[in-house]
């Protein structure tokens, strides 16, 4: 399959867009090998240099050997197999990941390779680098330290071997989510059990059933605890099951798999001289110290869960009012809350559905905040192909009309799909290469039943806003280096873009736009966007509690020391569950009727997916957003003037200077928390 690779030679499509319609999966492995190959041989050249070590013989060097067949095939693969995957996928993934740690650390722990990048870090005040260049050479040597380039001989091969057994496991970890996601889904075989859904989700679920082959109904399971049909169900039996089936994912199955995971990256961290691994991982973020994230974490969790008993007090008068002769249950909250957004605030978020229907979201309220704030235009590109039938793909135009980049759209849930929502890269921004910026944004919204509008939701109109700050950072990105463009921010700065994109969709301007009946073109009722805003005040103490548990679920697993990770036993489940149960009450976040957003066992975030000891960081990153918020009203809200004032000092800069300078240039100060408690009602 050599010389019809795809992914041996520069994509010749617009944007170098890879040629999807030309990958076959027996390409993966043979353009894997050969990257790699590529990738450690260029390195090794570059080590092997006679010459006095420079930036350009060094770290440029090492910059463009990171652009070659490897990148491209990376970016491909782990997107596709996240997005639309397959057991050939799957089995590609399983043998492919601990090759690929083996072979960066080939790259990492060359001694003399690093020799050479920390000669150049020692006299980094004499090489006349600019603020650019000078962030190349802190991460290029921060990344190798990190790596353990600094042990000795011994320390080395451990450290590796590590890492290829992490790889591994976070393997086989995320496949089993998936594989958990699509088992956990509730069949249904009597159709009264579905009332209160809607009919285009009643048709929904059937079509769901219907591709397995079986009769009734499926409810799929989505990535997090609460699943949000249990808001309208309203036979509690069911609204049970189908909690049960989603919080009880990944317990047999992954209890192993993460411990094993825990215990390892713990005798990493002690390895690279620090108590834990939260810490490893703290000192690389804007937090830099993982007992100010500890503190900042306890400091929110008292006054979260105050206001979520408060809420829950609420929610059995309802349910008491109804002659319900039960407590509340994590399985009864989602529906009571609905009750009483709906007598306290008028709102009924099905009243509103019609009026929310994907394209009309999409084109007259994403797009068009972006156009109002930034200038930016869309195209959709019929004639370019997504690596799945139902990606759409849209050319990007920036203010000045010229070409930008590609904004890749997989909106829609499918077996193949883990759940969730992200963005990924499938080509890099950089002036050093010349490559403008390929995104794509996948979400997992139930798609409608053939021939019925496709209508959303409150939650995932939320998720694309969200989904699209993320892609906004990636398309205007104007950095000069791969590794420093884009998104390639710390975890607890990475969010913060795509918070600040929220502010929009409900801003009267962008919601009277976006939000019309998909028959008739007819605006939303004033009345009932005013209520669907207003009733966003009730729920923040469900919302902050249940996120707040995860994260402090986290950081508990990833402050252990190697000599207190838990054994597994001959039980791991029962282990990993009293291990969750005993965090969560020590740290006073314990509450029956809220299930952390995750449970370790379908916690992909951090065992399968980047964000080890650092979940904390979208609360971390929403301070930074709280206070954006405020400067855009301060100065006027939507207008060209703020979004370029964002993009000029912010979202522009990626990781190419230190992002907390960013943050500072753009908004004349250090962040004050005040803003984000008084959103969280937490002050």
């Amino acid at each position: 399959m050599t010389e019809a690779n795809p992914f041996l030679t520069v994509s010749e499509l617009p944007f170098h867009l890879p040629p999807f319609a030309d990958v076959a999966t027996e390409h993966y492995l043979p353009a894997f090998k050969i990257g790699m190959e590529q990738h450690l041989a260029a390195a090794r050249a570059i080590a092997a240099d006679e010459a006095e070590p420079t930036f350009d013989n060094t770290i440029v060097a090492l910059e463009r050997a990171g652009q070659g067949v490897l990148s491209r095939v990376s970016m491909v693969f782990f997107n596709k197999n996240t997005s639309d995957t397959s057991d050939e996928l799957q089995a590609i993934e399983t043998e492919i990941s601990p090759k690929l740690a083996e072979h960066h650390d080939q790259v990492l722990l060359d001694p003399a390779l690093f020799a050479r990048v920390d000669a150049l870090w020692q006299k980094r005040a004499e090489l006349g680098l600019d603020e650019q260049d000078e962030r190349l050479l802190e991460r290029y040597h921060t990344e190798f330290v990190r790596s353990g380039a600094a042990l000795d001989s011994g320390g080395r091969a451990r450290l590796s071997q590590i890492n290829t057994e992490l790889a591994e496991l976070s393997a086989k970890y995320n496949q089993q989510v998936l594989a958990d996601i699509n088992d956990g889904a509730v069949h249904l075989t009597d159709v009264s059990e579905l009332a209160g859904l809607g009919d285009d989700a009643i048709s929904a679920a059937a079509a769901a059933a219907a591709d397995r082959g079986l009769e009734g109904h499926l409810l799929t399971q989505n990535l997090f605890s609460n699943h949000p049909q249990l808001e309208q169900l309203t036979d509690r039996a069911v609204r049970e099951r189908l909690w049960r089936a989603s919080t009880s994912r990944g317990g047999a199955t992954n209890a192993a798999t993460l411990l094993a995971m825990v215990g390892l990256r713990a005798e990493k961290a002690g390895m690279l001289g620090f108590d834990h691994h939260a810490a490893y991982i703290a000192s690389d973020q804007t937090a830099r110290d993982a007992g100010a994230i500890a503190d900042r974490l306890a400091s929110l969790a008292a006054a979260s869960v105050r206001n979520a008993r408060s809420e829950a007090e609420e929610l059995q008068q309802v349910i008491d009012a109804e002659g319900g002769d039960f407590k509340l249950a994590a399985w009864d909250w989602s529906h009571y809350a609905a009750k009483v957004r709906q007598s306290k605030y008028g709102f009924d978020a099905d009243a509103l559905r019609p009026y929310l229907e994907l394209n009309r979201v999409l084109f007259d309220g994403v797009f068009w905040a972006a156009e109002k704030a930034f200038g930016l235009t869309f195209s959709e590109r019929e004639d370019l192909v997504g690596y799945h039938p139902q990606v759409r793909v849209f050319e990007v135009f920036d203010r000045d009309g010229e070409a930008l980049g590609l904004f890749l759209a997989d909106f829609f849930t499918r077996d193949s799909k883990k759940g969730g929502a992200w963005m990924n890269p499938v080509v890099v921004q950089s002036e050093l290469t010349g490559n403008r910026p390929v995104v794509v944004n996948n979400l997992n919204i139930v798609g409608p039943a053939k021939g019925q509008p496709a209508l959303v939701t409150v939650d995932n109109v939320r998720t694309m806003f969200h989904e699209f700050g993320h892609a906004l950072h990636g398309l205007m990105s104007a950095c000069r280096y791969p590794k420093t463009s884009m998104t390639s921010t710390p975890r607890d700065f990475v969010e913060y873009p795509s918070q600040v994109n929220e502010m929009w969709i409900l801003w009267p301007e962008v919601v009277a736009n976006y939000a019309r009946h998909h028959v008739t073109g007819e605006a939303a009722p004033a009345e009932l966007l005013e209520q669907w805003e207003s009733s966003g005040k009730f729920g923040e103490g469900f919302a902050s509690t249940e996120y707040l548990a995860a994260a402090i679920l986290d950081q508990a697993w990833h402050r252990l020391a190697p000599e207190d990770v838990p054994e597994a036993g001959d039980d791991a489940a029962a282990v990993v569950e009293s291990f969750e149960r005993a965090a969560l009450e020590e740290a006073g976040i314990a509450m029956d009727e809220i299930a952390p957003r995750y449970r370790s066992g379908y916690f992909a975030h951090i065992f399968a997916g980047g964000y080890s000891a650092g979940y904390y960081s979208y609360i971390w990153s929403e301070i930074l957003d709280a206070d954006t918020v405020e400067w855009f009203k301060e100065h006027g809200g939507l207008s060209r003037d703020n979004g370029d004032h964002f993009r000029e000092f912010l979202l522009s800069k990626g990781g190419s200077i230190d992002p907390m300078e960013s943050y500072r240039r753009f908004r004349g100060r250090d962040a004050e928390i005040e803003p984000l408690l008084e959103r969280r009602g937490l002050k």
